[in-house]
């Protein structure tokens, strides 16, 4: 693997990009490519394979789906009745939405066809765009087999393949259809590939899928987000509810997101908060799609301020301002505590990290600072802490707690909560994401 090299100038004007690309990027007022951008786009619009490892909100996005839509209308040519020119392979539902208003927002000025498809609803829509062929699809594995075994697209002529949130797919099982699919795809095909870890069956896939490519890695496996402020309660089990909801009496907590380990548990959370009038909702498998869409939709725009969810979340969700992520149960995986917290602080805003710890997580609190070398601090300013566990735990110099600095506790802040009830779309241009506020 290799990487190539980089123009001195930080812009997108560096990139090469063509005229219309450059004007999308210009109406969002995009100003300073991410690394991943800097690094990815150059060799990507050589035809290189590229295998990706970056975290999340790095605007990886940008990265691929530009490169893409300059190579389908350079070299254009009708994709044919059920025909693909580039597939974009994602885990979840909501991450394949993301996805396709990006390359909507990106393309606006491109006339290229383009279609999302993905399970929990009906196919006859999404059968209906296959059919008149499509320069851009993007899907979720599943339904794309399904649609594929009812022979309602044709995969013999995809020029880009991207592989994205590869580490997610194999934690919910998707590497055998995954594996399926890029039988059906041509071999001469651009591929990328990208992951937020790299395990050791990803690394045998890039094997299989790759070929010489290059490797961009923004940042080492299993780290966190320097800008999140981490913090850990420890609190007995029983005692978890009346914590949560006497943290989210304060107003600082603008935008959270709780983690829970189960959807039934996700459920019951959001039921006790309602008996406090806090405004929350769930999102999780058990949902139809519908019903997912509708919850994260009313997270977005401030009709809840809490959204509770499992770990199908992790990933997928992308919304402006979460000023905090609740663990209220801490993952036993250090990878799925990376991905949870990195909801937070995202464009280089500030965020903070809660985990809510008993004592039988104490052992993957251990864990997650071993794999992240950052130890948690401890706080211990509420009325459910646990002196057991932080005794158990240990109180070396680097865990020492902050009962000082109460204000603190759901800082820092940086803007008031009325802009950040509503963030802005300048959070999202600095992140190289599109704007909400226009439509492609």
């Amino acid at each position: 693997m290799q990487t190539t090299a980089l123009k001195t100038s930080k812009g997108f004007d560096s990139l090469n990009l063509i005229d219309p690309l450059c004007r999308a990027v210009n109406d969002e007022d995009y100003s300073i490519p991410t690394p991943i951008q800097m690094q990815a786009v150059p060799p990507l619009l050589e035809g290189r394979d590229l295998l990706g490892c970056a975290q999340t909100g790095t605007g990886k996005t940008a990265a691929f789906a530009l490169p893409i839509l300059q190579r389908l209308i350079e070299n254009y040519q009708p994709a044919g009745h059920k025909g693909v020119r580039s597939l974009i392979l994602t885990p979840t539902r909501e991450l394949a939405l993301q996805i396709s208003e990006s390359f909507e927002v990106y393309g606006r000025y491109l006339n290229l066809k383009q279609t999302v498809i993905y399970g929990g609803v009906r196919q006859e829509k999404q059968v209906k765009a296959l059919k008149k062929g499509v320069d851009i699809l993007v899907a979720t594995p599943g339904r794309l087999l399904d649609l594929y075994n009812q022979k309602y697209l044709d995969l013999n002529k995809v020029e880009v393949f991207v592989l994205d949130e590869a580490d997610r797919m194999l934690d919910m099982g998707f590497l055998p259809d995954v594996k399926k699919i890029n039988s059906f795809i041509s071999k001469n095909c651009q591929t990328m590939l990208f992951s937020a870890t790299m395990p050791m069956e990803i690394q045998r896939l890039t094997k299989i899928f790759l070929n010489d490519p290059v490797k961009v890695e923004v940042a080492p496996p299993s780290t966190t987000v320097d800008k999140i402020d981490q913090r850990v309660l420890f609190v007995d089990r029983e005692n978890k509810g009346a914590l949560l909801n006497t943290m989210l009496q304060d107003e600082a907590i603008e935008r959270a997101l709780i983690f829970a380990r189960t959807r039934h548990g996700a459920n019951r959370i959001v039921r006790n908060l309602s008996k406090s009038k806090i405004k929350a909702d769930a999102i999780h498998g058990n949902k139809s799609q519908a019903a997912r869409l509708e919850a994260l939709n009313k997270f977005k725009t401030g009709k809840v301020r809490v959204l509770v969810a499992t770990d199908i979340a992790s990933r997928g969700i992308d919304v402006d301002g979460i000023t905090h992520v609740i663990n209220y149960e801490l993952p036993n995986e250090p990878e799925s505590y990376v991905h949870r917290i990195g909801r937070t602080a995202r464009a280089g805003a500030a965020g903070m990290a809660l985990s809510l710890c008993d004592l039988g997580e104490l052992g993957y609190l251990k864990k997650i600072e071993r794999a992240t070398k950052i130890p948690v601090e401890m706080m211990e300013d509420h009325i459910y802490h646990s002196e057991t566990i932080a005794s158990k735990r240990g109180r070396s110099s680097s865990f020492k707690s902050r009962t000082s600095q109460k204000k603190r506790f759901y800082g820092p802040r940086t803007s008031s909560r009325k802009n950040n009830r509503s963030p802005s779309n300048r959070i999202r241009r600095q992140r190289g994401r599109p704007s909400r506020s226009r439509k492609a």
